[in-house]
């Protein structure tokens, strides 16, 4: 059975491109802009990973996963979460791990990097 990645990322550009790489590897792609779609969309459905732009509107990365990992269900509050960021600089990497982001990616995204990590956390 395809593993479900949800794509929360505000440029449509990189959203389009993750969804066309991650398709050819035969996951199952849903894509939001922001972090409260990812809250709405996790209430009607479960997924096999997040990949997570930190800077988006509405709700940043940070906060939207803090919000996943306090959720009631086990199963959707241990999502793993990949954070993807032009930011990096900007946190550390216990900032995203206090936040409860398993790993993260740079931008500009590394696409072979990007396969190969969400492999990784669906394969397990």
């Amino acid at each position: 059975m395809s593993k479900k990645v949800l794509v929360a990322e505000d440029s449509s550009v990189i959203q389009n491109l993750t969804k066309k790489i991650l398709q050819m590897q035969s996951f199952k792609i849903s894509s939001v802009k922001n972090g409260q779609e990812v809250l709405d969309a996790l209430q009607k459905e479960n997924y096999d990973i997040i990949l997570m732009d930190i800077n988006m509107p509405v709700m940043d990365g940070m906060e939207c996963t803090r919000n996943i990992r306090a959720l009631p269900d086990p199963v959707k509050s241990q999502i793993p979460i990949v954070a993807i960021t032009g930011n990096a600089p900007n946190y550390s990497i216990d900032d995203f791990k206090e936040a409860g982001i398993n790993e993260y990616l740079p931008k500009p995204l590394n696409f072979d990097t990007l396969v190969e990590t969400v492999k990784k956390y669906t394969e397990a």
